[in-house]
């Protein structure tokens, strides 16, 4: 109709359109322009100087099947039998005749009508009468739209009766014919691919449109768009697994199905601008929600957390924490999920892949208590001994571990006693530890032995072999630096004591009598309790852990 009505309002003299709407008027007068006067071959007759077969071909083609009915009806009389044909192809709400009438016309074609001369007759049998599906009619079809409106009108749905298979034409034919047979090169695809585009999602091979599309890198985000409209009224075919090629055909398939992977299509389009606007990238995720990775989890998850582990855009995408506890939304809540389980699931992965204060802090956020405080305890037992240092890996913890206690204790949100247990010990055993690496040896004392957590007096020790049993892991591992830092700020004392003029007062053991040595001989007897209880514990510490007790406790002696 476009074709047709451009090309008579190009020649409007030549046309003569005159004031008469519809279809049979602008037919009439584009075959002014287009027929030559006087076309040889052409059969049955005029209507209104113009041949019969052409006008109702071009009303037919224009899929106005009242204008083609309205010339038909002027000259039933030169028609034969093809007015019953037609009057029954317009009838049914498919356009298609029955059986019987469809047989008749078969017979007619190939008795006469397929030798006419008139190329224009030949094409309308064909197409009322799905005939000689192999005659291109190239006299009349000159273009990629008119050859696929003739083989589209002119199949045969594959579960048709009473065609044989030689005389029928059905879509996986046709698919193939056009994908495998002539193909890209036939359609000059790469320098007209909107053209091949066409052809093929005209066709019903939606997967290889999209495909094909989807490989010229200024035309990709078209492919996509296509895609996803078809992915929502769920028209793609698609593979078994996202592990599969962009476009891959399994065997059990018919050979002309192609499956697309939708999954991949979008992550390789979203690829080049996920790190600089995951925002915009979390919009085309949320389509894949539906979606299973090869593990079973769900992809738009799946794909929310490698998009926040490489952006490390955690709290604009996640939220992040207020201070009462409350979580400020992020990107990820406009879509109305689960968004806990999602947060859950990033700081899952974030933890396999070795971040782990990453982890705490989105723990945190999904509100996982028990799990922080694991994570937390781990990170801190990795610092726990080393000097404080401002800005160091330690004062940074430090500052984390704070905050979340502080946070817990306020609002009671705490994971399993021992955990929280273990957790708040370490937080205490840090604190002795920066004391005694800044030389405020009475104070660090004074930690040590309020945390009951090793023995000083020999009458202890056993009691306290077997509190160790109870402990985490992580304090275990800490203990070796524990025992060290305690009995060297016991040699030191030791030491101030050997040094002074006169018995302390004050200090350590608070002694206000006895003389220094009964001094001494107190802090040799914790010394020897703690070189007791290292010897006794069920613990393999490391070996030059022991030998450096020893030495300092041989050094006091």
């Amino acid at each position: 109709m476009k074709y047709i009505t451009a090309t008579v309002y190009s020649n409007l003299q030549q046309a003569q359109l005159g004031g008469i709407p519809g279809t049979y008027n602008l037919v009439r007068s584009f075959l002014n322009v287009h027929l030559q006067p006087g076309m040889p071959g052409l059969e049955d007759g005029l209507v209104e100087n113009h041949p019969i077969w052409a006008m109702i071909y071009y009303c037919v083609r224009c899929g106005d099947l009242q204008a083609a009915w309205q010339v038909i009806s002027s000259v039933q009389q030169h028609l034969e039998e093809f007015p019953r044909f037609f009057q029954e192809y317009m009838g049914t709400e498919d356009h298609r005749l029955s059986t019987n009438s469809e047989r008749e016309i078969r017979l007619k074609y190939k008795s006469s009508v397929r030798n006419s001369t008139d190329p224009y007759k030949r094409a309308c049998y064909c197409v009322i009468g799905r005939c000689d599906h192999k005659d291109d009619h190239t006299d009349i079809i000159k273009s990629t739209d008119d050859y696929l409106w003739l083989k589209l009108s002119q199949l045969h749905l594959e579960e048709d009766d009473g065609t044989s298979a030689q005389d029928r034409l059905t879509l996986t034919q046709l698919q193939g014919m056009l994908l495998e047979e002539y193909g890209e090169s036939h359609f000059s695809a790469y320098q007209q691919p909107f053209l091949y585009f066409r052809v093929l999602f005209l066709t019903g091979q939606f997967e290889a449109a999209i495909e094909f599309l989807s490989r010229l890198d200024k035309l990709r985000c078209h492919a996509v768009h296509v895609a996803l409209v078809l992915y929502e009224f769920g028209l793609l075919i698609m593979p078994s697994t996202i592990q599969a090629q962009l476009l891959s055909h399994e065997p059990s398939d018919p050979d002309t199905l192609r499956r697309l992977n939708f999954a991949r299509l979008v992550m390789m389009y979203t690829r080049k601008f996920e790190v600089t606007d995951p925002r915009e990238a979390l919009q085309y995720f949320y389509f894949l929600r539906k979606l299973k990775t090869a593990s079973g989890e769900n992809l738009f998850m799946s794909c929310v957390s490698e998009l926040v582990l490489e952006t490390r855009e955690f709290d604009m995408l996640l939220g992040q924490l207020n201070k009462d506890g409350t979580r400020r939304p992020g990107a990820i809540d406009k879509f109305h999920g689960d968004t806990q389980k999602i947060i859950e699931l990033v700081a899952k992965d974030t933890e396999n892949k070795g971040l782990i204060e990453e982890a705490v802090r989105l723990y945190d956020l999904a509100k996982n208590p028990e799990r922080v405080l694991e994570l937390m305890n781990k990170l801190l037992t990795q610092v726990l001994s080393q000097p404080p240092a401002p800005q160091s890996n330690k004062d940074r913890l430090r500052q984390l571990a704070l905050t979340i206690a502080q946070r817990y204790r306020e609002l009671g949100q705490e994971g399993s006693r021992h955990t929280a247990n273990t957790f708040y010990l370490l937080l205490d055993l840090m604190t002795f530890f920066d004391l005694y690496h800044t030389n405020k040896i009475e104070q660090a004392y004074n930690v040590i032995q309020d945390l009951n957590l090793l023995p000083f007096k020999q009458e202890a020790v056993e009691q306290k072999v077997n509190s160790f049993r109870n402990y985490s892991d992580e304090i275990r591992r800490s203990l070796p630096d524990i025992l060290l830092a305690t009995m060297t700020i016991l040699h030191t004392q030791y030491k101030n004591s050997k040094n002074a003029g006169s018995p302390l007062v004050g200090g350590f053991g608070k002694l206000q009598s006895g003389g220094k040595q009964t001094y001494i001989n107190y802090l040799r007897s914790q010394a020897r309790a703690l070189i007791t209880f290292a010897g006794m514990l069920p613990y393999r510490m490391p070996g030059d852990t022991n030998a450096r007790l020893v030495q300092i406790e041989v050094l006091m002696n």
